[in-house]
C-alpha cells in the first residue's frame, strides 16, 4: 500500500492522502472519537463492512439519496435526527463516503451539528477527490438553485483511495475528469499536455496517469484553498479561490436547467467552453486557446455545446450565482492559460453572442 500525502496549509491544516488502500488509514484518524456516522449512498452500503472493520467507535451508518438528489433540506433534516437519536456529541465525527453530492452534505452536516464536530472525507468518485472533498466547501441546493446554502468546515482528513475508480462507471470518470482539465486551464498547463499525451490512458481507472493528474489537481487545489478558504471577494489580479469556479457560473446553470440529471463534469465543460468563448470577445485570449478548450474537453468524452433556445432561461438562472454582487454578473475568465480573471459586468449582448458561439466551434 502506498500513498502520496498533499498538505493543505489553512488555519487548521490538513492532508488529502492519495494512493491505493489509504481508506485502510481511517482508524489513525478517529483517536479520541466515540462515535462515527458514515453518510452514504444506497449503492456503497455494501463497503461499509470493510470501511469500518478495524473500528473501535460505534458506527452509525445514515444512508441518503444518489447524487444531487441528497443535498436537500429534507435530507439534511434527517441526519439531523439521525445524529440526535444516537446521542452525538461535539466529541464524535462524521464520514462522508461517496461522490461529491455526498460529501457536500455529509460536510454541512458536520458543520451545522452542535456548531461544528470533525468531518473526514472518503470520496469514492474522482469528482470528489479532486473537487469536492477538498477545500471545506460544504452546502445543498435549493429550488432556486446549486450550493445556495452552506458553510466553510474543513475536513480533518482526505482519503483519496484510488481502488475506489476501478469500479467507477465510465461517465464518471470522465465528469471527474472536467474538474482536473479545469485546474490545467486556470493554473497548471501541465495537466492539460500530460492529458493530450494519452487521453485513454489517463481516463484508464486508476492508472498511473490518471493518478499524476489526480494528484496535480489536487495540488492545484490545495494551493489556492491555503491562501484563500472563504472565496474573499476578489480584488485586481488576485482573484484567489474564485479561480476554481471557471466554467462554474454557465455550468450550474445547466444543471439546475437539466434538473440535476446532467453530470456535474458535463456542465462545467460547456460552461468552460462558454467562458473561454466570452473571453475571445473581450479580447482577452486568442481563438487557439478557445479551441484547445474544445479539443480536450472532446477528448475527454465530454460536451461542449449547449441549444440555443435555453439562453435566457440559463441567464435569469445565472443572476444568482455565488460571484454575483449587486447586479453585476461576475465571471473567472482566462487573461492567458493559466491565468485567471474576473469579469464583472460584461455587456448582455456580448453574454448572448458567447452563448451562441457554443455551436459555432
Amino acid at each position: 500500500m502506498t500513498w502520496e500525502p498533499i498538505d493543505v496549509a489553512t488555519d487548521q491544516p490538513y492532508q488529502v492522502l492519495v494512493g491505493a488502500g489509504v481508506s485502510k488509514l481511517l482508524p489513525q484518524f478517529l483517536d479520541g472519537v466515540e462515535r462515527v456516522a458514515v453518510i452514504h449512498p444506497p449503492g456503497l452500503a455494501p463497503l461499509l463492512p470493510t470501511i469500518t472493520t478495524g473500528l473501535d467507535q460505534q458506527v452509525t451508518a445514515i444512508r441518503v439519496p444518489e447524487a444531487e438528489a441528497g443535498k436537500t433540506g429534507e435530507v439534511l433534516q434527517r441526519c439531523w435526527e439521525a445524529l440526535a437519536e444516537a446521542g452525538f456529541t461535539r466529541s464524535d465525527a462524521v464520514l462522508g463516503l461517496g461522490g461529491g453530492a455526498t460529501t457536500d452534505l455529509a460536510g454541512f452536516v458536520a458543520a451545522t451539528w452542535l456548531r461544528g464536530v470533525r468531518y473526514l472525507a472518503l470520496p469514492t468518485s474522482l469528482l470528489a477527490m479532486v473537487d469536492a472533498a477538498v477545500g471545506g466547501k460544504t452546502g445543498i441546493n435549493l429550488s432556486a438553485g446549486k450550493n445556495l446554502v452552506g458553510a466553510f468546515h474543513e475536513p480533518f482528513t482526505v482519503l483519496a483511495d484510488l481502488d475506489f475508480l476501478t469500479t467507477l462507471p465510465d461517465g464518471e470518470l470522465r465528469s471527474g475528469m472536467a474538474e482536473v482539465l479545469k485546474c490545467g486551464f486556470i493554473a497548471d498547463p501541465a495537466i492539460l499536455d500530460e492529458f493530450e499525451e494519452d487521453p485513454e490512458d489517463a481516463l484508464r481507472p486508476a492508472s498511473e496517469r490518471q493518478a499524476k493528474l489526480i494528484r496535480r489537481a489536487v495540488a492545484v487545489k490545495a494551493a489556492v484553498v491555503a491562501t484563500d478558504l472563504r472565496e474573499r471577494t476578489s480584488s485586481g489580479g488576485d482573484i484567489g479561490r474564485e479561480a476554481l469556479n471557471y466554467g462554474h457560473t454557465l455550468g450550474h446553470a445547466i444543471e439546475r436547467q437539466e434538473h440535476f440529471l446532467w453530470r456535474h463534469g458535463q456542465a462545467v465543460a460547456v460552461g468552460m467552453v462558454y467562458a473561454a468563448e466570452l473571453a475571445r470577445r473581450l479580447d482577452l485570449i486568442d481563438g487557439e486557446l478557445v479551441a484547445r478548450h474544445r479539443r480536450v474537453l472532446s477528448l475527454a468524452g465530454l460536451p461542449t455545446t449547449y441549444p440555443d433556445g435555453a439562453w435566457l432561461s440559463l441567464r435569469e438562472t445565472m443572476s444568482l450565482d455565488k460571484k454575483t454582487r449587486g447586479s453585476n454578473l461576475r465571471f473567472v475568465l482566462l487573461a492567458a492559460l493559466g491565468v485567471p480573471t474576473i469579469v464583472s459586468g460584461p455587456p448582455e449582448g456580448v453574454l448572448a453572442d458567447a452563448f451562441l458561439g457554443l455551436n459555432e466551434g
